[in-house]
């Protein structure tokens, strides 16, 4: 990320570059990074940080290019009409393909990518009112406030202002609510689903988002070139676009300007100089160009931005970044967030009713019934292949049960999805973490306060886009900020999650199912990992949360841990609950005694 500095100082260069007495063709060469650039950007929200390959966007730059095309050629409209045209076709294009396409995961979905790309290519170039292959030639300059931009001089600024305007609009939106839902879609949906993203709406909203930019870089396109033609929208340059993002490095929004200028000047110069140097003529430059992208690749695995980040850290290191005002420990609400009702002690929280989960001819559940009154710590314990996950991911709605009924608050929760049942109020972790670790700690717990917002989604993510969330956002990261001091990780907010221990990691997910604000939590071995003290400050905290009210499920394999603090245990072996009662009832169990020990002997 580039600071206030470095923008500056890049908006100065981009400002001063017609200014100086260069070739015309070095301007023609800047535009074209401008307009690459702006289609990268996009990739770089959809595919290096939501995790959606697409070798399609040039088809989409196609879109925007021939709908301006077309309404300034044939109805001699404004071409800021053109835009608008383009926008609109271009979304609802985008929407309909991401519809269906988006539903697709692993190889198919890049796949899905080529297939419409292609399908839009041929169209452009079989539409008799498109000029077919030969295109559509005469399109007007784009006029601004009086002026004609009819040349690569007077257009440049216009095509760089949107540029950095992409490039803000993106790290605005990142550095957000919806941001980090879109960031968490590239480490699968079950976390994201679990902390309350609609994981399906934000992958649409990124895929839109994406095509876009790709329509704004169609429009500056048509009316800097002044002619459209199907070559430029094919699947070849669909594929450079997306060598042009991960070069830069797909995972940085400055990756995209960067990636576009690396190879647009790379493609020229092995143009001008392999001829000269190698005697031969030909497409020999391919050859190279390919190698060098093979090399940088294996060296620069996520692209060449952390090393121009690097290089001006170090030349203009920037300030620390300031902390998020502590708030108080004791604190229940925070301005701005949504805040439940805490239920009154022994009041029915969930009750599982002969829950049932088969797959194929195995049984993995077998009836199970039990109840967790509010106030209550509850143990489900049993031998490894008991049932136990398969029974967390019933009541939390990962996994749909076979036959049976999970109510939790007197709803009846068994047919709802996990992102409806912690909207409901119950938070969990995972036995296996699952965090976003090149996130800060900090930012990976406010993913648990996604739902405590009101607005929109649509409203969420303008307001994202144009910094307009900033009182929403600060609420989100105090919350977080508050939860993690209560758990003991105050000191590493904005350290990133991933440099952190396991036993942190797993206290981690703890602090963001907090965040939720939920009556009850389910923790899957949260105790695994975790040192001595750490164990005996996890025990304290969940007392502390029993007191004030809230429930907890917890799976855990540490028996001293769970009979030091369950009020209550449920035991499963094979799929079947095999004894409940207090601890001290289960431990003279011999039923258990039999699962755990062979026999009391």
């Amino acid at each position: 990320m580039l600071n206030r500095s470095g923008f500056l100082a890049l908006v100065a260069v981009v400002a001063l570059l017609p200014m100086l007495p260069l070739p015309d063709f070095w301007i023609t060469q800047a535009n074209y990074v401008g307009l690459y650039g702006i289609v990268c950007v996009g990739l770089v929200l959809l595919t290096g940080v939501g995790g959606l390959t697409s070798f399609g966007q040039a088809a989409f730059v196609g879109i925007g290019a021939y709908a301006t095309g077309y309404l300034t050629t044939q109805f001699a409209l404004s071409p800021w009409l053109g835009l608008l045209a383009g926008l609109i076709v271009t979304g609802v294009s985008a929407y309909l393909i991401g519809q269906v396409t988006l539903r697709m995961s692993g190889h198919y979905l890049p796949l899905a990518t080529i297939a419409w790309g292609l399908s839009l290519y041929f169209l452009f170039g079989n539409m008799e009112w498109l000029g077919k292959y030969d295109g559509l030639s005469g399109i007007e300059p784009i006029s601004l406030f009086g002026l004609s931009l009819e040349n690569g001089r007077a257009i440049y600024y216009l095509i760089w202002f949107c540029a950095l305007a992409a490039v803000l609009v993106s790290v605005n939106l990142l550095d957000s609510r919806p941001g980090r839902a879109i960031r968490a879609l590239k480490g699968g949906t079950s976390m994201a689903e679990a902390m309350g993203v609609d994981t399906a709406r934000y992958k649409i909203t990124v895929f839109v988002l994406a095509a876009l930019l790709a329509a704004v870089s169609g429009w500056l396109y048509a009316h800097f070139q002044r002619a459209v033609n199907p070559t430029p929208f094919g699947i070849n340059m669909g594929i450079q676009y997306l060598m042009m993002a991960v070069i830069g490095g797909a995972g940085h929004v400055w990756g995209g300007l960067l990636g576009a200028l690396v190879m647009t000047l790379l493609q020229d110069k092995l143009q001008v100089w392999l001829p000269s140097l190698l005697g031969t003529s030909g497409n020999i430059e391919i050859i190279v160009y390919g190698l060098i992208l093979i090399l940088l690749l294996q060296f620069a695995q996520n692209g060449l931005w952390p090393f121009v980040a690097d290089l001006w850290r170090k030349l203009l290191p920037a300030s620390t970044r300031p902390m998020v005002a502590s708030v108080s420990q004791t604190t229940a609400a925070v301005s701005g967030l949504s805040q439940r009702d805490k239920a009154n002690n022994g009041t029915l929280i969930l009750d599982v009713v002969s829950a049932r989960k088969e797959f194929g001819g195995l049984v993995a559940v077998n009836d199970v019934s039990f109840q967790i009154r509010s106030g209550d710590i509850i143990g489900l314990i049993g031998p490894n292949g008991a049932g136990k996950s398969t029974m967390f991911n019933l009541i939390s709605g990962v996994l749909g049960v076979t036959r049976g009924e999970v109510s939790f608050n007197g709803e009846r929760i068994n047919r709802l999805s996990a992102r409806q049942i912690v909207a409901r109020g119950m938070g969990r972790t995972f036995q296996h973490v699952q965090l976003l670790p090149t996130m800060s700690v900090l930012e990976n717990v406010a993913i648990g306060a996604h739902l405590r917002t009101g607005r929109s989604h649509l409203v969420n993510v303008v307001a994202a886009m144009f910094r307009l969330d900033r009182k929403q956002e600060q609420a989100l990261l105090q919350e977080a900020e508050r939860q993690l001091r209560r758990v003991g990780l105050g000191d590493y907010l904005h350290l990133e999650a991933g440099s952190l221990a396991l036993g942190q990691q797993r206290i981690l997910e703890i602090a963001r199912a907090l965040c939720s604000d939920p009556l009850l939590l389910l923790l899957d071995e949260p105790a695994a990992g975790l040192r001595l003290k750490e164990k005996q400050a996890l025990a304290d905290l969940l007392r502390q949360l029993r007191d004030e009210g809230m429930s907890i499920l917890l799976v855990e394999h540490d028996m001293d841990f769970v009979m030091d603090l369950t009020d209550h245990l449920v035991v499963m072996e094979f799929g079947t609950k095999i004894s409940e009662g207090t601890p001290q009832q289960v431990q003279a169990d011999p039923v258990v005694l039999e699962a755990y020990l062979g026999g009391v002997e």
